[in-house]
């Protein structure tokens, strides 16, 4: 189980790019350089190597650059004494299965069966994570959407810096309601109704984007000084730069989820838990459905640390409208919103105290303790806000 083995960054220095294969074609690189190289003197670096800066990234002192042929922009980087490491800038999607938008007006006001399940609604008399900022990096957030306007506190478009965080795609605002959908009279109800949501859009209107614009995110998120990060999105690619750039954020006191990813198989012996999400620093949410069983396609592997609703969510949605979806993607907003739950009663709780509550107190599911497909099991929260 993870949650034992978080680390510190050091360990990172085993990972090599150096014996990544490069195709010589158009792409986009990750470049960190040496401590010692100043960061204003970065981009000229890179321009000296015939490289255009996408995103100068300070977490981790490097550089997120486009160039016409990665094969030789890799092998002229390794050989330059002021470069580090040299990866590949990995796509990124969003985890979201599917999800099936419903006409407005918007309905009659419902708590929707995840919440019920985890037991958020039985703990609101106590918190209901007023003020906890969370940072949903996702597509954007419909900012004016009637359900959640009221808790839409800002963000950033880390893909065009010139366009605000709007949601053109639907995923970052399903994602966002199922965290903090507003208690008013109309709609859904999230986890945290009353908590600061912030969209970071690091994803395009088709649920793309890359390693970096993540990265990029991470860092936004931990300057503007967020509490949750919530991450329904992933890779198969371990990118160390992504790995070392949540380590930090973690160790700067920011609680990470992730969704595991929507790739399962069934099989003990594989791990298929996506990147960010198996992280050490990152909380890992595998998929239930409403009958608390694992559906066939969450990822399952060493990774997972805990379980929350998945299948058939229901949700705001772009438009001003309302959608009903399965993915992981859903599953880590429910433990996103729970940590501002826990966070609104006891903000001093550091990431480790959050995971260990939420781990300690799941109800168990599937094989006793730990298992592969539901972790510690699913998310209790009358249990995990218990005696704060």
């Amino acid at each position: 189980m993870k949650l034992n083995t978080v680390i510190t960054v050091m360990v990172l220095a085993l990972y090599s790019a150096a014996g990544t294969c490069f195709a010589d074609q158009p792409g986009r690189l990750i470049v960190t350089f040496k401590k010692g190289v100043k960061a204003t003197a970065l981009p000229a670096l890179a321009r000296a190597h015939g490289l255009e800066v996408i995103h100068q990234l300070g977490i981790i002192h490097g550089l997120a650059v486009q160039t016409p042929l990665v094969a030789k922009a890799n092998q002229d980087l390794l050989a330059d004494p002021h470069v580090e490491r040299v990866e590949e800038d990995a796509p990124m999607s969003a985890m979201g299965k599917s999800s099936k938008p419903s006409p407005t007006p918007p309905p009659i006001q419902e708590i929707p069966w995840g919440i019920h399940k985890i037991g958020a609604d039985s703990v609101w008399n106590m918190t209901s994570g007023n003020g906890i900022k969370v940072a949903v990096l996702d597509t954007g957030i419909q900012t004016n959407h009637s359900d959640l306007a009221t808790n839409y506190k800002g963000g950033v478009n880390i893909q065009n810096s010139r366009k605000g965080p709007e949601d053109d795609n639907g995923h970052g605002t399903w994602c966002a309601g199922i965290i903090a959908a507003v208690d008013n009279t109309i709609g859904v109800v999230g986890v945290a109704p009353r908590a600061s949501l912030y969209a970071v859009k690091v994803l395009d209107r088709n649920g793309s984007g890359y390693t970096s614009d993540v990265i990029a995110g991470i860092e936004w998120s931990v300057t503007q000084g967020m509490d949750v990060i919530s991450m329904s999105l992933g890779s198969n690619s371990d990118v160390q730069a992504l790995r070392e750039a949540c380590a930090l954020a973690y160790d700067a006191g920011l609680v990470l989820v992730a969704a595991a990813g929507n790739d399962g198989d069934g099989d003990l012996a594989t791990d298929n838990v996506d990147y960010p999400g198996a992280y050490d620093s990152v909380i890992a949410v595998a998929a239930t459905d409403s009958l608390d069983l694992h559906p066939s396609w969450s990822s399952d592997g060493s990774t997972v640390e805990i379980s929350a609703p998945g299948a058939q969510i229901r949700s705001t949605y772009k438009g001003s409208t309302y959608a009903t979806g399965d993915g992981t993607s859903a599953a880590c907003p429910h433990v996103s919103g729970s940590v501002a739950l826990l966070l609104g009663l006891d903000p001093a709780l550091s990431p480790y105290d959050v995971r260990t509550r939420l781990v300690n107190t799941a109800t168990d599911l599937g094989e006793a303790d730990w298992d592969p497909f539901f972790g510690a099991g699913l998310l209790n929260l009358p249990a995990a806000t218990s005696g704060l």
